[in-house]
């Protein structure tokens, strides 16, 4: 099945979403986690993915490589916003809406320690020690099956 979108225009889409007349911003690391989240939730909610690129578990959590490169000359610093807003088609939109105003709340910091305790990028990541540089893929399957067990326990609570 042909990508959804690129992770590319997704990062952009979340990159000029956010308010900035009311003073919000948004780094480089809450763009990656607020991609993760926005696969993994897709993955598990539609059984497809948004992108075919793998996330990789890097210290600070799930991270696009592509992505990393597009905007690691950022570092920690607020991104300034895209060019332009991605034309996506008007579901992947309504779904990246309602990830943003699930997961934008928290900070890069709080998505990276949720990111954290979840197990995709932990079993991804294994023995290695927090700050040990990895580059190992978070297999889509396991993501998927992690984010359908999420979504099934959240409903029995309900």
């Amino acid at each position: 099945m042909a990508d959804l979108c690129t992770p590319s225009d997704m990062a952009k889409w979340f990159i000029n979403r956010i308010d900035r007349e009311s003073g919000e911003s948004i780094t480089h690391l809450k763009v990656q986690k607020l991609l993760y989240f926005a696969q993994s939730y897709y993955l598990a909610n539609k059984g497809v993915s948004l992108f075919g690129e793998d996330f990789e578990a890097w210290t600070h959590g799930p991270v696009l490589p592509s992505v990393f490169k597009e905007y690691s000359g950022n570092r920690w610093e607020a991104l300034p916003p895209a060019d332009r807003m991605p034309e996506l088609e008007g579901q992947v939109v309504s779904y990246l809406e309602a990830v943003y105003q699930n997961f934008a709340k928290f900070s890069a910091k709080e998505l990276e320690r949720i990111t954290h305790q979840h197990d995709p990028w932990i079993n991804a990541r294994g023995d290695l020690p927090a700050e040990a540089r990895c580059n190992n893929v978070i297999p889509k399957d396991v993501i998927k099956k992690y984010y359908e067990k999420r979504i099934k326990k959240a409903k029995k609570s309900r």
